[in-house]
């Protein structure tokens, strides 16, 4: 594909925003009167059949302006997608909202996918926290009765595991918190692996309970996505290029197919890094239901310990200048307050 011309790149961008903020084709006429361009509207028009060809413009009908393409977007996201900034005014109502918050991680996921919501006016998809490898934190050894005991696994992030277990004889309190002690001085920090690798110990009971805890842990590994928390979802079937079509339909129906909606996430943010932002235009070609959305993604948490994923889908026509700074400014905003409550642990 050639080069386009600066006169190009800047016509590229009037139609492209003006078609966000429209919902209507743009016609050479109107760019040259709303924009008082100092050109004629037959320049203007060679230059966007040029667009056209070029594959960044298409014309739905003979007698219409022209709308952006896919190819058109992506351009007009490599332009902006580093020079749009969140008002400071914003930035600081967003950040009383969440400091005024509860230290509570299911709360911070509801304001964040609440907030991302109504700062975009699209549907937002958030995911809860969990570790990149399980790592361990703290286990506790509690006698119930008999044979019974309450065994309580903390791993770095905060997620929290209990099970019952039967030991082959009873085993007083004293001696389970002994073990539970030596137990958190040898193991603290280890992720699964580092556990996986110890050698076995000479205390049949201290053994037990590391084989358990290994096996916990690996479950905890094997989770594809925390919790998914969601908001936003009638904007985006108010949007007047969904009014006569079933398309938003189709992309929420991924929303409620919840496994599927975690596997595009975790095949997203396999490719990601914490505070990086991916934006899909029309599915990318991997997801059928968001042929005529855009999905902007970004990774959030401590990198190597615990991560989630946030972000926001709407139609190919968002408003990228306003999406794209504030998940970009609500992923730093959780980042911090992870860090802050695995430092506070």
């Amino acid at each position: 594909m050639r080069a386009l011309t600066d006169r190009q790149k800047s016509l590229l961008l009037l139609v492209i925003r003006d078609y966000i903020e429209t919902a209507q084709p743009v016609g050479s006429k109107h760019l040259v009167e709303r924009y008082r361009l100092d050109l004629s509207s037959a320049t203007v028009r060679n230059e966007m059949s040029a667009l056209t060809d070029m594959g960044y413009l298409r014309q739905p009908h003979t007698s219409a302006g022209r709308v952006p393409t896919e190819e058109g977007y992506h351009f007009f996201v490599g332009q902006m997608v580093n020079q749009a900034e969140l008002p400071e005014s914003v930035q600081r109502t967003i950040s009383h909202q969440f400091y005024q918050s509860r230290p509570d991680v299911e709360q911070w996921m509801t304001l964040a996918a609440s907030v991302l919501a109504h700062q975009s006016q699209a549907v937002s998809v958030v995911t809860a926290p969990l570790p990149e490898q399980a790592r361990f934190k703290h286990v506790e050894l509690i006698s119930t009765q008999g044979r019974q005991v309450l065994m309580v696994l903390v791993m770095t992030g905060g997620e929290v595991s209990q099970q019952i277990l039967t030991l082959a004889e009873p085993v007083a309190q004293e001696r389970l918190s002994q073990t539970a002690t030596r137990l958190n001085t040898a193991l603290s920090g280890r992720t699964l692996d580092e556990l996986t690798a110890l050698p076995t110990r000479s205390d049949a009971l201290e053994q037990d309970i590391l084989t358990l805890i290994v096996a916990d842990m690996r479950r905890a590994t094997e989770r594809v996505s925390g919790q998914i928390y969601t908001d936003g979802q009638t904007n985006l079937l108010a949007e007047p290029e969904f009014a006569e079509s079933d398309e938003a339909r189709r992309a929420l129906r991924l929303f409620e197919e919840r496994s599927t909606l975690q596997d595009l996430l975790a095949r997203v943010s396999t490719n990601s890094t914490v505070g990086g932002l991916q934006v899909l235009i029309g599915g990318e070609g991997g997801w059928e239901e968001l042929r005529q959305c855009s999905m902007v993604l970004s990774r959030y948490g401590v990198p190597g310990m615990v991560t989630g994923t946030l972000g926001v889908l709407g139609p190919m026509r968002m408003s990228y200048a306003r999406t794209i700074p504030t998940v970009r400014f609500v992923a730093a905003l959780l980042s911090d307050l992870v860090t802050d409550s695995i430092a506070g642990e």
